[in-house]
């Protein structure tokens, strides 16, 4: 049976049903690539006048970036929205940790110049051909330890957020699951995250608003910070916010542990988005180009746009499998909504009064799925494999256990007294293996392809499908 496709990859639908649907991407993403900033604006010591224009830069960042990934000679082509991504967030609480004592702006800095590099080096690897090769390296063995590192070692943030005001949080835990799970809606299901903060938030503001929750409530809303904001942003505001981006070798080593996952997690969305699509699975130029487009996306979100990190989202490209429109015309018309949203000054303020503990139960809900992902991929390799058990639990194991010690080692890898070459490269070599998800995919990745295994057994011949069915 062929799969549904109303409208197809190159179809371009009516002007109405173009602006609803690509207004229905932007609020299938907005949940997801808000939360990421309203992450590291306040773990930055950010305002939230500082915050809500990290927002408005990650939309601006977001959009253009979503504009080049489906540009079919600098991209995939493919209809996927570029969103930011959790997997930078270990990185950056790495980067934050170092640097943060400078203040947000110096952060952000240090933060835009890893993201330059990094993502430099992730453009030659998908231009040049090179991901090719490395991508068969990559197996569900490798991929699945490594996603569930992410979600699971977001474990602290999640529940130190959510933990300063539980009944605020678990609301928000609850009313996501009953969208998501029970409702039978499919608006309810396509919003649920958003559905359900929105309510949250809304219930909090009239107890602020009653005088129940007083200003030192955790769950206090004030929107005097909104008054405050202008209503159009300045465009100048959008190039260097934070001022010129500056380098170093330990943010550089960090994020790039970030890029190892997004690579990974990307070559799965390809598929996913063309068999969604209704169209073969990509071949290797479409995949190069798609990864070189993540790099050249990142490297401008950081280092000219002030954001942070962009990968192609899964969320999206189930909305495309729900609603049979395919059309890569209709997520470019989101992208310039969300161009249009990151000029509303007022807006991103809005979002940035949004409490911690709102924020701790969409996480709560999100990092486990993300780790639960994780052990769904698994499912394609054989995992009543002896082998396989042994590589995953030895993966993630390490993932768990090591960055701890090479954190509380750090005079190991960067000794007293030694040169600069030595100091900056243990210092890469501290900021990577300090991140659990790089932990994960390095060991996974070399016991995968050292340990023989038959292609059944790593996964490799139970791929995409490539019918309709």
């Amino acid at each position: 049976m062929a799969k549904k496709v109303i409208y197809k990859i190159e179809d371009t639908p009516s002007f109405p049903i173009m602006i609803l649907a690509g207004a229905q991407h932007v609020l299938t993403l907005f949940g997801a690539t808000t939360l990421v900033p309203l992450i590291f604006g306040p773990a930055m010591g950010m305002d939230k006048l500082e915050t809500g224009l990290l927002i408005s830069c990650v939309y601006l960042a977001m959009g253009i970036s979503t504009l080049i990934q489906t540009h079919p000679k600098l991209g995939t082509g493919l209809p996927i929205v570029q969103g930011s991504s959790f997997s930078f967030i270990p990185p950056v609480m790495t980067i934050i940790g170092v640097y943060g004592a400078q203040g947000p702006d110096v952060t952000m800095q240090y933060l835009g110049g890893a993201l330059i590099v990094g993502g430099i080096v992730l453009a030659l690897l998908g231009y040049s051909g090179i991901i090719g090769h490395i991508r068969k390296l990559i197996t569900p063995v490798v991929i699945g330890p490594t996603i569930m590192a992410i979600g699971f070692s977001l474990a602290p943030v999640a529940i130190g957020s959510a933990s300063e005001y539980w009944p605020a949080s678990l609301s928000v835990v609850v009313l996501i699951m009953l969208f998501s799970l029970v409702s039978k809606n499919k608006f309810a299901n396509i919003f649920a995250i958003l559905s359900a903060i929105v309510m949250t938030y809304l219930v909090c503001f009239g107890l602020s608003k009653a005088g129940i929750f007083v200003a030192e409530h955790p769950a206090y809303i004030n929107l005097d910070v909104v008054n405050e904001a202008a209503w159009l942003r300045d465009f100048k505001t959008s190039v260097w916010a934070w001022g010129i981006p500056k380098f170093s070798a330990l943010a550089i080593g960090a994020i790039l542990a970030g890029f190892f996952a997004v690579m990974i997690e990307t070559i799965g969305d390809y598929h996913s988005c063309s068999y969604s699509c209704g169209v073969d699975d990509p071949d290797e130029k479409t995949i190069a180009r798609g990864i070189g487009a993540e790099g050249l996306c990142c490297a401008l979100s950081g280092g000219i746009f002030g954001a942070v990190g962009t990968t192609s989202y899964t969320e999206n490209i189930g909305l495309i499998n729900l609603t049979g429109v395919a059309s890569r015309n209709v997520v470019r018309t989101g992208a310039v909504i969300l161009i249009l949203m990151s000029f509303v000054g007022k807006l991103g303020a809005l979002i940035a009064t949004m409490p911690s503990a709102i924020i701790g139960g969409a996480y709560i809900a999100l990092f486990g799925t993300i780790g639960a992902l994780g052990v769904q991929v698994l499912m394609r390799a054989d995992m009543s494999s002896q082998r396989n058990i042994l590589i995953v639990g030895f993966a993630f194991l390490m993932s768990q256990g090591l960055p701890g010690w090479v954190d509380a080692n750090k005079a190991v890898f960067m000794p007293e007294g030694a040169n600069e070459l030595v100091t900056t490269l243990g210092g890469m070599i501290w900021a990577l293996l300090k991140t659990q998800m790089a932990v994960a995919g390095l060991c996974a990745a070399i016991c995968d392809n050292l340990i023989p295994g038959t292609p059944e057994e790593r996964g490799i011949k139970t791929g995409i499908r490539k019918d309709r069915d």
